[in-house]
């Protein structure tokens, strides 16, 4: 579905200086969810081009660490509390470069990310889903127990069974679809709880 790129939400960024309308969107998720915490560790996967880095930064302040990952170089923010890799979620290596950088388990790992868009929206929400279960596999990893994992999905029918397999793990597994989405997307976000007893060994798979 076609849409209006440079919508007011778009406005808004650029008036506010953030690098992306999807700032607003984990803003939306923080006031309804209460995700951050000041001093809190916090992992941002697919990061570019960082609007979420910015947001999460001002959330956990300066002694707080956000550490965000992309296959896409992202611009330095000038913020001391932020760290940028440059790399695949897939990669093996991803967990324990993540955790060096954290500098312990996190309290949150973020996840917006999207597939390249065909046009096809069974294989798009398809890689979506994969996409998530990328996420969620490397939270296992990275979260402390009682952590909180929040990654965006693309809805369609496979969308149940990968509620299912989050409750494997995690807890309190939850749909959200939010105000600042733009019209006619099928986004949505899954947020769940790391449950006790689930954090796995960075760079290795958790209790899959």
């Amino acid at each position: 579905m076609a849409y209006r790129r440079k919508d007011s939400w778009y406005r808004k960024a650029k008036q506010e200086g953030y690098r992306s309308r999807a700032a607003y969107k984990l803003e939306e998720l923080d006031r309804r969810l209460s995700l951050f915490g000041r001093g809190m560790r916090v992992a941002d996967l697919g990061c570019a081009p960082g609007g979420w880095l910015q947001l999460a930064a001002a959330r956990v302040g300066r002694r707080g660490r956000v550490v965000g990952i992309d296959r896409l170089e992202v611009a330095p923010l000038g913020l001391e509390q932020v760290e940028v890799l440059c790399g695949d979620i897939t990669d093996e290596q991803c967990a324990a470069r993540l955790s060096r950088a954290l500098g312990g388990p996190a309290a949150l790992v973020l996840s917006d990310m999207a597939p390249d868009t065909s046009g096809v929206g069974f294989a798009d929400h398809a890689r979506s889903v994969e996409l998530v279960r990328a996420a969620a596999a490397l939270a296992r990893d990275l979260l402390e127990p009682g952590g909180r994992l929040v990654a965006k999905a693309f809805d369609g029918p496979d969308v149940n069974s990968l509620v299912a397999e989050l409750g494997s793990g995690f807890t309190g597994v939850r749909r959200m679809r939010l105000h600042t989405t733009r019209k006619g997307s099928r986004e949505l976000y899954l947020v769940a709880r790391l449950g006790a007893g689930e954090a796995g060994t960075p760079g290795g798979h958790g209790k899959d």
